[in-house]
């Protein structure tokens, strides 16, 4: 995608959503990861919008991803969530995987939290863990800044802490005070969408990986290079290949993200109240 062609498209999307939304002016993105889409019903006063309505979103076509994002209020303060991701496994570019992020800085989102579904490579993890990202691998082998320089972004961002630390600790405090069982560790983004060879799982033990999957990576580049403050936080769904003889499904992903949503959305809702 151009310069042009790039600032274009998130001009586009962000006028689209301001007409929907009036004077809101949300400081805090929620991207929802597999399974998680639920958490939209928390949303007071919301404002439903569909990607088919808004330029340059494509719908998704991964079962427990939505599509559409939603404006309102959650844990007191207004914000804007997620619903559905655009994966690159799907076909789409790195710029197409990181647009929405844009279009949030551009609406002037400052806080993003990202959630996702992931496999277990910390042996010790099981399913329904709950996991603050400290830091991340990216190997899908792309970059979503590749290409002419786009307004308002940092040419080479500096990715020393691309998970903000004082936002892990407020998270973990919250989880603590609310009785929920939080983790710490590195995230593996693969492009997918197979699910990784034990090979590949044996690899990513040895990189520092304690948990993979086929998303956040990305959007959390192009949040960096915005300026805009991020948290993650995976949900466990299953072990991840060759650690144990289960056979992986996505059905199991989708069952296990249901369970937890409950304890992933009392945490995110309070870090969004006091942060």
């Amino acid at each position: 995608m151009t310069r042009p062609a790039a600032t274009e498209a998130i001009a586009a999307a962000a006028t689209a959503i301001r007409a929907r939304i009036g004077q809101r002016a949300p400081r805090f993105g929620i991207v929802l990861g597999s399974g998680l889409g639920g958490l939209t019903d928390r949303v007071r006063d919301a404002v439903h919008i569909s990607y088919a309505d808004i330029p340059g979103f494509p719908l998704p076509t991964v079962e427990g991803h939505g599509g559409e994002l939603v404006v309102g209020e959650f844990g007191g303060r207004d914000v804007l969530m997620q619903s559905g991701r655009f994966h690159m496994y799907e076909g789409h570019s790195a710029a197409v995987a990181a647009l929405p992020v844009r279009v949030f800085a551009e609406l002037g989102v400052k806080t993003l939290i990202l959630t996702n579904a992931a496999g277990a490579v910390r042996r010790t993890f099981r399913a329904g863990t709950l996991m603050l990202i400290s830091d991340h691998l990216n190997l899908t082998g792309m970059n979503p800044l590749v290409g002419a320089l786009l307004p308002g972004e940092e040419r080479f961002p500096d990715l020393s802490e691309p998970y903000d630390r004082e936002l892990r600790r407020l998270a973990r405090d919250v989880a603590r005070e609310a009785g929920v069982a939080v983790e710490e560790g590195v995230y593996a983004g693969l492009l997918g969408p197979s699910y990784e060879t034990g090979a590949e799982v044996r690899m990513l033990e040895r990189l520092g990986a304690d948990a993979v999957g086929m998303s956040t990576v990305i959007e959390v580049i192009a949040a960096r290079a915005r300026g805009i403050r991020c948290l993650g936080i995976s949900t466990i769904t299953n072990p991840a290949a060759g650690t144990t003889a289960a056979t992986l499904s996505h059905a199991e992903v989708m069952e296990v993200a249901d369970r937890v949503k409950g304890e992933l959305g009392a945490v995110v809702s309070e870090v969004v109240k006091q942060a």
